[in-house]
């Protein structure tokens, strides 16, 4: 699963950047914010995905 969830949380990271560029073009700093805060969350889903990976390839 760990394909799809980085998969997903890459699609986060880019919604993330489109939200936060509307906002800068329109002035709405809410919407910049929140396009920030889902790739803070993105982010963090990968990091996640990382521990995961490293915890499997010393198992194995």
């Amino acid at each position: 699963m760990g394909i799809q969830d980085r998969a997903e949380a890459t699609g986060k990271n880019i919604a993330g950047k489109a939200q936060e560029a509307a906002g800068k073009a329109t002035g709405d700093t809410s919407q910049e914010m929140k396009g920030k805060a889902k790739q803070g969350e993105a982010k963090a889903e990968h990091a996640k995905e990382d521990v995961k990976d490293k915890a499997k390839n010393a198992i194995d």
